[in-house]
């Protein structure tokens, strides 16, 4: 995620550098191959040495303007026991059993006022209300916190086949630029529905394509984009909702769901294509492609059975 951080800089016209880098990892292995990683691309960051983001934060005064990560999803064992008066733990105490949501808030404490902080998690996260991680969801949208939501397809992992979420958290709903106000996101959060997207790269494995990387891309930015007015007008006008993919949603109509952040409940169901084969014709059609397969099920019956039969074995 660093590398391709500093690639997307690059990309938009910046230079290497351009960006400070902080990040923290527990397992030393992998440390050491973020660490590599990044040296032999030039990249100076600050990952320190390994160490516990919850026990031992190494650097618990930063306040980011980009937060990146993939925790692992549903860790029980993560020391919640030793940390029940954190100072991170603004919006609500974690479940010891599960820390989905000590890592909300430990990313929302590393921000910036004009910060923001895309993760994955499992889809517990967004709609669960066991040991009181709904009314931590709850406290967190009731903040204005929630910038956007995708439900992701499942089998994307190598290491699990559970299908997860992206979580867009954001401090700058209310944007300014030279001191004037350029839009406002306030009460208003984007759900996109992903599940169909990617194709089978095997029987356990799925992939995203490149276009619908673009299109979940091109959706937020769209969405962000109808907020942002320059000189008055608006910067874009390209958003719409498109009913079993996306939505921009308001706070009430959250409130009114309970506070369940789960994309398919807002976005509906998707418009079915036009059909215009009329009923006589499509019935016709229909009988006659089932009588097809019912007589080719009755060769192929016929046909097992005569190699059943050469072989001497009672079906």
């Amino acid at each position: 995620m660093f590398v391709q951080s500093e690639k997307f800089v690059e990309a938009h016209g910046g230079r290497i550098g351009d960006i400070s880098i902080f990040g923290q990892e527990s397992n030393p292995n992998t440390w050491k191959l973020a660490k590599m990683n990044l040296g032999i691309r030039g990249i100076e960051g600050d990952l320190k040495e390994p160490a516990d983001s919850f026990l031992r934060d190494l650097h618990p005064d930063l306040k980011a303007d980009f937060i990146l990560a993939n925790p692992p999803f549903n860790m029980s064992d993560w020391g919640g026991e030793n940390l029940r008066e954190d100072k991170r733990w603004k919006y609500g105490v974690p479940p010891v059993g599960n820390a989905n949501f000590a890592w909300v808030q430990h990313f929302i404490h590393h921000l910036s006022p004009r910060g923001t902080a895309g993760f994955v998690l499992a889809n517990g996260s967004m709609s669960s209300n066991t040991s009181g991680e709904g009314e931590i969801r709850k406290a967190i949208i009731e903040a204005d916190l929630v910038d956007c939501m995708v439900a992701l397809p499942g089998q994307l992992f190598y290491s699990t086949q559970i299908p997860v979420c992206l979580w867009f958290i954001t401090r700058n709903k209310d944007l300014k630029g030279l001191g004037r106000p350029l839009g406002s996101r306030a009460g208003k959060t984007l759900f996109i529905d992903a599940r169909k997207l990617g194709y089978l790269v095997d029987r356990v494995h799925r992939d995203l394509t490149d276009e619908d990387i673009a299109r979940l891309a091109n959706t937020y930015h769209a969405w962000k984009s109808e907020t942002l007015k320059v000189s008055g007008k608006p910067l874009g006008s390209g958003y719409e909702d498109i009913p079993g993919f996306c939505k921009s949603v308001t706070l009430d109509e959250i409130r009114a769901q309970g506070y369940v952040l789960t994309p398919g409940r807002y976005v509906g169901a998707a418009e079915l294509e036009e059909d215009d084969e009329p009923f006589e014709q499509k019935m016709a059609r229909l009988t006659k492609e089932l009588e097809g397969q019912f007589e080719e099920s009755e060769k192929l019956e016929k046909q097992i059975r005569e190699n059943l039969k050469r072989l001497d074995v009672s079906p």
